[in-house]
């Protein structure tokens, strides 16, 4: 009996062939193919661009197959608001780490958000700076050891962890806010669904629209990835619940 082979798993045309430069176990090249099938699922592919600042994502150029922007450290959300305004017919969205989005684009983030600016943020938690060598971020973990807090994060000294899902969900401009995380298969499939409804209403010029992804950092976590995914799962699971925090589609519903 003659078998036919039907191919069920390809990389996504909104992916280049160009390898990584990502640390070994780092979630990121997981979190691009989510977003790069979202992209060609929705058929958004020669309408993307997306924005990059300075982190670990800072090459991410690379990776994609669709236009990039280059935006200043925090400076994402400022650049998409730009294009996005001149080019409403684009699909625009950022990619930022903690360091960047939580930290110096703070500012950046809270306002591209309150004023409902239409474009989509792919929003990468792993708490702790990546590219810039470790140090403590406003993400990081309560006693949580970075190269800034060598003793573990103090609480009395430099505060909690900032939710940025929950924070942003206060907002009282309609947006589309959920996180997630990569750590196992059965969450890098919810991912992919809260990434592509993001995408979907950018498409339908709905709303602002931030996934938050945890994701994981072997290297300046200063642990093997195996371990850095059930650390992951002890640890920021707890404090940083997944779930949608905030949905036009289910505020509509209920209203």
């Amino acid at each position: 009996m003659a078998y036919q082979a039907n191919t069920v798993f390809t990389r996504p045309a909104s992916l280049s062939e160009t390898i990584t430069h990502y640390c070994p176990g780092c979630t990121h090249g997981i979190i691009h193919r989510l977003v790069a099938e979202s992209l060609d699922e929705l058929g958004l592919r020669e309408r993307a661009v997306g924005v990059a600042p300075v982190g670990c994502s800072v090459l991410i150029y690379n990776y994609f197959n669709c236009d990039f922007l280059e935006a200043p450290h925090g400076r994402a959300p400022a650049l998409a608001t730009g294009f996005k305004r001149i080019r409403p017919d684009m699909i625009v969205f950022t990619y930022q780490g903690d360091g960047d989005l939580a930290s110096i684009g703070m500012g950046e983030i809270v306002h591209a958000a309150n004023r409902g600016e239409k474009f989509t943020t792919i929003f990468v938690n792993n708490a702790i700076y990546g590219m810039t060598g470790g140090q403590m971020a406003p993400t990081t973990m309560p006693g949580q050891r970075t190269t800034t807090s060598p003793a573990g994060r103090d609480v009395d000294l430099a505060g909690y962890p900032i939710r940025m899902a929950e924070l942003l969900s206060t907002l009282r401009t309609p947006a589309y806010v959920a996180r997630t995380s990569v750590h196992t298969p059965m969450h890098a499939v919810q991912a992919k669904q809260a990434i592509k409804k993001a995408f979907r209403l950018q498409k339908e010029n709905r709303c602002f629209s931030l996934v938050e992804v945890l994701s994981t950092c072997p290297t300046n976590w200063g642990i093997a990835p195996s371990d850095a995914t059930r650390w992951l799962a002890e640890n920021m699971l707890p404090y940083y619940p997944l779930g949608v925090f905030k949905d036009p589609e289910r505020e509509e519903a209920t209203s």
